[in-house]
């Protein structure tokens, strides 16, 4: 049976679910948890997804997210994968911890609701599941992003938003009055949690949203099948990415590209270039490789983990400061 076509644009919002393999758990223990949080984080970080939601259960978590360029699939890959390692490594397990692929349903960016619908189906999974009790506030689930968008700016992680959820439900200032407002609608919209039928959009089909963005994503999927290049867009947004970093970091250091290929594959200063890469982007290794000249697959993957090990994924910045540190000894 085909896979279904992923649609992939910029400033698309998508409700994304995964389970664990055969409906087992994906979170052993807290620390997972937060391993989880932090790899979502470098996702972010990686690939510029905004979230709007997130909530982890037991044996899978869901996602709200806007792509500002056309990357699920990309981002979407290096998340599980990175995770899937991790959480192996760290309990000395092997094999797939994910079961087959990711749902992902496309959300009508109209104003009429639907993100607020999706966001909010999403931070009510522990009422649905009973893992709150009804004295409990919402907020007192630590493992979604509900308390996060009860915070101030200041105190919430950059790649999470909020001015488009508090914006759906009503509220136009984000300010203390208006989370606090928001606290209250929520806590009072728990009580229709009973309510299946509401529930069933978000458990089955592919799309959240009306009737004329149904039919516009269908004609987008159409010209994606017959050879559309929007896969090709998807491909090549990483490599932009990672090709503006490249340009940027050769200008500051004035290197031309003939400099970069002249020096050795295992000079530090190209090495945080790959590291910088690997940091920022979800490229692999191989295309890394080949964009700052590293070398083989094999012997750059070698000296870019070692390298990352070293100086902890600080790339440039850990090169850079010790460069400074040095100087002042030196002076």
């Amino acid at each position: 049976m085909p896979r279904k076509v992923r649609v992939e644009l910029p400033g698309a919002r998508y409700h994304i679910t995964s389970r664990g393999d055969r409906r087992q758990g994906i979170f052993l223990d807290d620390v997972d948890r937060h391993d989880f949080v932090k790899t979502l984080a470098e996702t972010c970080q990686k690939t510029g997804w905004q979230v709007h939601a997130y909530c982890l259960m037991r044996n899978h978590f869901h996602l709200v997210i806007e792509t500002p360029n056309p990357n699920l699939v990309a981002g979407m890959r290096w998340l599980l994968s990175a995770y899937t390692i991790r959480l192996n490594h760290r309990h000395k397990r092997f094999g797939h911890v994910f079961s087959g692929r990711y749902k992902a349903q496309l959300i009508d960016p109209s104003n009429t609701g639907y993100l607020r619908a999706a966001c909010d189906y999403v931070h009510l999974n522990p009422v649905r599941a009973g893992l709150l009790k009804a004295r409990d506030r919402l907020a007192s689930y630590p493992w979604s992003s509900f308390s996060y968008h009860l915070c101030a700016p200041a105190d919430r992680p950059a790649w999470i938003r909020s001015d488009r959820l508090l914006g759906e439900h009503g509220i136009e200032r984000e300010n203390a009055r208006g989370r606090k407002e928001f606290e209250r609608l929520m806590e009072a919209r728990r009580l229709e949690e009973g309510d299946e039928e509401a529930a069933q959009p978000f458990r089955r089909g592919w799309y959240i949203g009306g009737e004329a963005f149904r039919k516009a994503m269908i004609a987008k999927m159409e010209r994606k099948l017959k050879g559309h290049p929007v896969a090709q867009v998807r491909r090549e947004s990483a490599e932009i990415k990672a090709e503006r970093i490249l340009a940027e970091e050769l200008k500051a250091k004035g290197w031309t590209r003939r400099e970069l290929v002249r020096r050795r594959k295992s000079d530090p200063e190209k090495l945080a270039l790959g590291a910088h890469l690997r940091q920022e982007t979800t490229l692999r290794i191989k295309q890394i490789a080949r964009l700052v000249t590293l070398g083989s697959y094999g012997n750059s993957n070698a000296r870019l983990h070692e390298f990352m090990k070293t100086n902890g994924n600080k790339g440039h910045a850990g090169i850079r400061r010790r460069q400074s540190k040095h100087a002042k000894d030196k002076d």
